[in-house]
């Protein structure tokens, strides 16, 4: 008998337990072979302490429709203390492990790549983040189940927005990409869509907002990412002025384990709202739909997207195609290798999967 550790690590994600549910219930269909499934609580640090628990094809039967993960989740890095590596690698061998498949964002994925690299751990990749931002996928689950639930909350906002005359500024999730904020704000009818990929200057969402009022529509919602590139705002040093005119994030800011920006809900949405009513004289409220966009059920798309990732891992452990990530390109579910999508060491400037600028060119045809 083989036995397989799975785990989910990093931000939780709609459409976790669609991809362990599937991991789980193809590997118990396995002819010829036979296979244990052995889950790890709350990621790399589940492996690293020896923290599991038996996934059978009972246990995962009905998590379908359920958000979250039911193995818990946490931002570890094994890479920050060499011994917990040490302890990680240990955990595996005392398991008897055959293949690990670890579902997560670029972060989880970076471990699982390393320890693919450097000590021949058989590991698969499965993609994980509301942010769409990884390497060579078109789309991870849980990215538009959050595009859905920011939607949703937008066209609730609209109506309170719409009676008092205001201008809402609502403030989406992604650090380094825009694609939760552009989709959301397409879908939302938004005035105006502030992301990473693009710096703009307070002065231009403030003239389209003023036109947008002179052309006699007296409310307006301005869709911010987290990690928008916003110059002429407080607080200071989040965004500074390039050598060629542009904005951008400083870097003298906090950052995690891995290197990610520390950003504080909220700051961004406040501190444009607070500017544009400088500016604009009117009535400007600023609001972070923040960990709202993890939770709740997956949508349609990704309890079947997170389906057919898990499917695909399990045949990738029963064909022994390791250190490779399942992707989605087109309609069709494969795995790549994973070098190339991963960055080397973690010394290095992170890989990302970027909004394309034509889909923000879309999006402007719509500003007044």
């Amino acid at each position: 008998m083989k036995r397989i550790g799975v785990l989910t690590g990093g931000g939780d994600a709609p459409g976790l337990n669609a991809v362990i549910r599937a991991v789980v219930i193809r590997l118990s269909k396995e002819k010829g072979e036979q296979y244990q499934c052995i889950g790890f609580h709350d990621g790399w640090a589940g492996l690293r302490d020896k923290s599991t628990v038996d996934l059978t094809p009972e246990f995962v039967g009905s998590i379908l429709h359920e958000g979250g993960t039911i193995l818990g989740t946490s931002r570890t890095n094994l890479y920050k203390k060499p011994e917990d590596v040490e302890k990680a690698l240990k955990s595996y061998k005392d398991l008897n492990l055959d293949a690990l498949v670890a579902i997560g964002g670029d972060d989880t994925l970076e471990i699982a790549y390393y320890l693919h690299r450097d000590h021949h751990i058989p590991a698969i990749g499965v993609p994980k983040t509301i942010d769409n931002d990884v390497l060579g996928t078109d789309f991870t689950f849980g990215f538009w189940s959050a595009v859905e639930k920011a939607m949703y909350a937008i066209d609730d906002l609209r109506t309170t927005t719409m009676s008092h005359h205001r201008i809402m500024v609502v403030e989406c999730m992604g650090r380094h990409a825009g694609w939760i904020t552009a989709y959301t704000g397409l879908a939302s009818e938004a005035d105006f869509i502030a992301v990473p990929e693009r710096a703009v200057h307070i002065d231009e969402i403030a003239k389209v907002c003023s036109r947008a009022r002179e052309q006699g529509k007296l409310h307006a919602i301005v869709v911010v990412a987290e990690g928008a590139s916003i110059g002429g705002v407080e607080p200071k040093p989040r965004v500074v002025r390039k050598s060629d005119g542009g904005w951008e994030i400083s870097e003298k800011i906090e950052r995690d384990s891995f290197g990610n920006v520390v950003l504080k809900p909220g700051e961004i949405a406040e501190a444009v709202a607070r500017e544009l009513e400088k500016l604009l004289k009117v009535e400007v409220r600023g609001l972070a739909l923040g960990h709202l966009q993890r939770g709740g059920s997956p949508s349609a798309f990704d309890r079947i997207l997170g389906t057919r990732y898990g499917i695909c891992a399990a045949e990738a452990v029963v064909g022994c195609k390791f250190g490779h990530l399942v992707t989605l390109r087109g309609h069709l579910v494969d795995t790549v290798p994973m070098k190339g999508m991963i960055r080397e060491n973690q010394t290095e400037k992170k890989r990302y999967k970027l909004l394309p600028k034509e889909f923000l060119e879309i999006a402007e045809c719509f500003y007044a």
